[in-house]
């Protein structure tokens, strides 16, 4: 049996990626579109990397930003969710090997400004990383959400 690969070997791995396939069928009517950019872990971790104190972004938001940059009509959801938490694994694994500066991860948040539960160390974790930012974190329900988070999103 292979030896499980690490966060970091996971990030770094293209699987041919990124690549832009058509649409077809049912999938051209629910993402309204005719072409998928999928990105590589390493594109959306690119961009994850990039949002700086005092800022946000989304699933939603690294989507929009893959399709413009592969010329598609949309960017894959399943990948760029996937390619997030890779990303924020990795980042907490460069952390505990004692790298600096690594991938603020807790500032890319679901659709609507959600705390993403799947990240290491749960809601606790980013609700603690965020608020140690300044940004205050609303429970709705069983969600976490950051107030606001629309006017801190890196695009506005």
């Amino acid at each position: 049996m292979a030896p499980r690969k690490t966060w970091r070997e996971k990030l770094a791995d293209s699987k041919d990626l990124p690549k832009v396939v058509p649409l077809e069928g049912s999938a051209r009517v629910r993402w309204k579109g005719r072409t998928l950019a999928i990105p590589s872990p390493r594109e959306v971790n690119e961009i994850m990397a990039r949002v700086p104190r005092g800022k946000l972004t989304t699933i939603n938001e690294i989507r929009g930003m893959i399709a413009r940059r592969h010329k598609a009509d949309v960017g894959c959801p399943l990948t760029c969710g996937i390619f997030s938490w890779i990303a924020a694994n990795a980042a907490v694994e460069e952390a505990a090997a004692g790298k600096r500066n690594t991938t603020p991860f807790w500032r890319t948040l679901k659709s609507h400004g959600e705390l993403n539960p799947k990240y290491p160390g749960g809601i606790a974790e980013q609700k603690k990383h965020l608020e140690s930012e300044g940004f205050r974190i609303a429970q709705k329900g069983k969600r976490h959400v950051v107030e606001g988070y629309e006017k801190f999103l890196m695009n506005h």
